[in-house]
C-alpha cells in the first residue's frame, strides 16, 4: 500500500487538472490515415517551439521581453495543460519546451471539442466542450466508437465553418486588425472545410472502413499547395505592343492574409531559345503607422494593400511585344516573410522563411 497510495494521489491529480485532452498520438491507433495527414502540418507544429516564424516573431514582441504572458498560446498551444496561466498577464509563467501539452500545438482533440465560437473584439473565441473524450464530427453514419463519444449535431463542423474561431481576425490595442481573413464577415456561413479540408481516398479510420475522409492535410501556404491551386487561374491577353496576366482569384479572401507575406508573379518569355526574366510583381498587405510599416503590435494603418482581393480578377500589365512562336510561363508564388523584416526578425538564414515558395505555374504559346 505504501507504494500503491502516491500512484493513485499523483494519478488522480493529473485527471483532475484542467484543460485536459488526449494527445493527439492516441488517435493514431484508430486513425492511422488522417494522423499521418495531420502530424505534418501547421496545425501539429503551431507552437513556438515547431514553428520557427512564429518564434521568431514572438521573441520580439513586448509581452515576452517584458514577461507579460504567452497571449498567442490561444490559438497557438490551445491544449496546453497551463492555459489559463500562459495567457495572464503578469505571472511569470512561459512556453515550456518540457510541458508535453505545449507541444500538442493545435491538437486533434482540441479542434474535435469546440461547441460554439463566440464573436469578440479583439479576436473570436473558442468554446471547448467540457465532457472530455467527446468529439463533434461531420460523419453522419458511423459506428460508436469503444474509445470517445461521437457528436454529429454540431453547426461549425456540419457547416464547415469552425475555423473562424482562430482564422478570422485578430486586432492589436489600437483597434487595428493585423490578420484577417473574415473582415467584412464575408465568410461567415462559408464552408471553409470545402477548400482546405476536401474529400480524397482512403477510410476514416481502422475501425469502420470507407472509401474516402476529410483531408487533414490542411493545405494552405505550408503544405499541400496544389490542392488549392484550382481555386486561382491564370490567363494571358495580348495586343500589339503589350501583353496582359490575369490573376483570377476564385476564392471568398484574399489570395495573402497574413501581413509578413508576399505573394509574387514571376513572368519568363522565351524566344528563339533564349529566356527572358520580366519584372517581378509582388503583392502584398503591409501595416504600420505614420506611413511606414511596424510590426503588428504598433501598427495603426494600412500602409499599402496591393494583395489580390477575394473573387478579384488582377490584371498586370507588361510593355513587351510578344511574337508568334514565343513562349510565356507565369507562376505565382510566395515568401512567407517578407525580405524587408527578414533582418529585423533574424531570419535572414532560415530556409522556410526565405523560400519562394511555388503556387501555380501556366504556360502559354504564341501562335499568332
Amino acid at each position: 500500500m505504501k507504494t500503491i497510495f502516491p500512484l493513485l494521489f499523483l494519478l488522480t491529480y493529473f485527471l483532475s487538472a484542467s484543460h485536459t485532452f488526449e494527445p493527439s498520438e492516441t488517435c493514431k491507433s484508430c486513425h492511422p490515415t488522417i494522423y499521418k495527414e495531420f502530424e505534418s502540418t501547421q496545425h501539429a507544429k503551431a507552437s513556438i517551439f515547431e514553428d520557427e516564424i512564429h518564434a521568431a516573431v514572438w521573441k520580439k514582441h513586448p509581452k515576452n521581453t517584458k514577461l507579460e504572458s504567452y497571449a498567442c498560446a490561444k490559438c497557438h498551444t490551445p491544449a496546453a495543460s497551463n492555459i489559463d496561466a500562459l495567457v495572464t498577464k503578469h505571472n511569470g509563467v512561459v512556453p515550456d519546451a518540457n510541458n508535453s501539452t505545449q507541444m500538442e500545438g493545435i491538437s486533434c482533440a482540441y479542434c474535435h471539442r469546440i461547441e460554439s465560437i463566440k464573436h469578440d473584439w479583439m479576436m473570436n473565441i473558442n468554446v471547448v466542450s467540457k465532457e472530455e473524450r467527446s468529439y463533434f464530427g461531420s460523419l453522419k453514419e458511423h459506428i460508436e466508437s469503444p474509445f470517445h463519444k461521437i457528436k454529429t449535431d454540431s453547426a461549425h463542423f456540419n457547416g464547415g465553418n469552425v475555423c473562424i474561431g482562430c482564422h478570422s481576425h485578430k486586432k492589436n490595442k489600437y483597434d487595428m486588425n493585423v490578420c484577417s481573413t473574415n473582415v467584412k464577415h464575408e465568410l461567415d456561413g462559408t464552408n471553409c472545410v470545402s477548400c482546405h479540408m476536401p474529400k480524397v481516398k482512403g477510410s476514416v479510420s481502422n475501425m469502420n472502413e470507407t472509401k474516402e475522409h476529410t483531408f487533414h492535410g490542411f493545405p494552405g501556404t505550408h503544405s499541400h499547395q496544389d490542392m488549392l491551386s484550382q481555386y486561382v487561374g491564370i490567363e494571358l491577353n495580348e495586343s500589339a505592343a503589350k501583353f496582359d496576366i490575369i490573376i483570377d482569384n476564385k476564392s471568398s479572401h484574399a489570395l495573402s492574409l497574413h501581413p509578413m507575406r508576399v505573394m509574387q508573379l514571376r513572368v519568363n518569355v522565351t524566344r528563339d531559345g533564349k529566356t527572358v526574366a520580366l519584372e517581378n510583381k509582388d503583392f502584398a498587405k503591409v501595416i504600420g503607422a505614420d506611413g511606414n510599416p511596424t510590426p503588428p503590435w504598433l501598427a495603426k494603418e494600412v500602409v499599402q494593400d496591393t494583395a489580390v482581393k477575394g473573387n478579384e480578377k488582377r490584371v498586370v500589365s507588361y510593355d513587351y511585344a510578344l511574337k508568334k512562336g514565343d513562349k510565356v510561363e507565369a507562376t505565382i508564388g510566395y515568401y512567407l516573410v517578407n525580405k524587408k523584416m527578414l533582418k529585423s526578425l533574424d531570419l535572414e538564414n532560415s530556409e522556410v522563411a526565405t523560400k519562394f515558395h511555388l503556387f501555380k505555374t501556366e504556360s502559354f504559346e504564341i501562335k499568332k
